[in-house]
């Protein structure tokens, strides 16, 4: 088997870390494998949000445009990691029914603003649970503002240095910065990213994307509306047969897709399937995925398979 050199730019980070592991669990042919800065002639898979709409880079996942690496010039983009995970389901929606647009909220994971954010999520928890064992209080007493009996000082008043305000027993609002239009640059990125990605010039979508204390995989809740009459008996069967993902859908056994589950996993999971109340040909889902992995280490491994 031919092997190949493989470098990786930034490999000391929360997703270059899981990219390495990817790597060997797949036993990727590797030859040399050397964290180094990128050279003229390689092939780069750029995981950065930098060339992602550059007419000429392709935007790739595997599973739904793994056709346009054909068309790269030495530099392939990997997608937004919620965009990733959102349109593992979208997709295979969209070529049985033709996907008009979409409503959607992200609950997104800490680990996506990399090592400092999960050690800032970590240091807050901790924070609370000390001041609990402290004062013997009950979670139920704190109102989700515990104070500490030595300091005074409630987890809500602790000083953030990755985000604008404390993530442990909160959610934010705000991923990115904001825009003049008042919807943050991550928010944009499921519409703009989508159109390129599904080749779907006219695709809308309408998010509002959260941080949520949750250390590892990303969740969206997603409201799609359809050109064509959709019914969820024959959109479970699509998801079922779907490349990387798995129906997980039986609420009245309390199984759904959560964080918790996917962690860890190549996979991405759906579920939560209903007829959306909203408007006409609509489907309501929640989908679940490793944000690490989907989102960014494991489709950029992908990609090196597939060329």
């Amino acid at each position: 088997m031919k092997k190949y050199h493989i470098a990786v730019v930034g490999a000391t980070g929360a997703v270059g870390a899981e990219l390495l592991r990817v790597l060997e669990r797949r036993r990727f042919p590797v030859a040399s494998l050397r964290p180094i800065a990128r050279q003229t002639g390689a092939i780069v898979i750029d995981n950065s949000s930098v060339f992602r709409m550059e007419p000429d880079v392709p935007l790739v996942i595997p599973e739904i445009n793994g056709e346009d690496v054909r068309r790269h010039h030495g530099l392939i983009a990997n997608p937004n990691c919620t965009t990733a995970v959102a349109l593992m389901a979208i997709y295979p929606l969209h070529r049985a029914f033709g996907v008009r647009r979409v409503f959607a909220a992200s609950y997104q994971a800490v680990s996506g603003s990399g090592a400092r954010a999960i050690e800032e999520l970590q240091q807050q928890v901790e924070f609370a649970a000390q001041d609990r064992q402290r004062s013997g209080r009950q979670p139920s007493d704190m109102d989700g503002k515990p104070e500490t009996a030595t300091s005074g000082k409630r987890v809500d008043q602790l000083e953030p240095q990755v985000y604008p305000h404390p993530i442990a027993f909160n959610v934010l609002p705000h991923v990115d910065v904001f825009l003049e239009s008042g919807y943050t640059k991550e928010e944009m990125k499921m519409q703009n990213e989508g159109r390129k990605i599904m080749h779907l010039p006219e695709f809308r979508a309408s998010v509002t994307c959260v941080r949520v204390p949750v250390y590892r995989a990303h969740s969206v809740a997603v409201s799609a509306e359809f050109e064509r009459k959709i019914s969820v008996e024959r959109a479970r069967e699509i998801l079922a047969k779907a490349p990387g993902l798995e129906l997980v859908d039986e609420p009245q056994n309390n199984r759904y897709p959560m964080p918790l589950k996917v962690a860890g996993k190549d996979n991405c999971e759906v579920g939560r399937v209903r007829i959306d109340c909203a408007f006409e040909n609509g489907l309501s889902f929640w989908v679940c995925g490793d944000q690490l992995l989907k989102g960014a280490a494991l489709n950029a491994v992908q990609i090196a398979e597939l060329l």
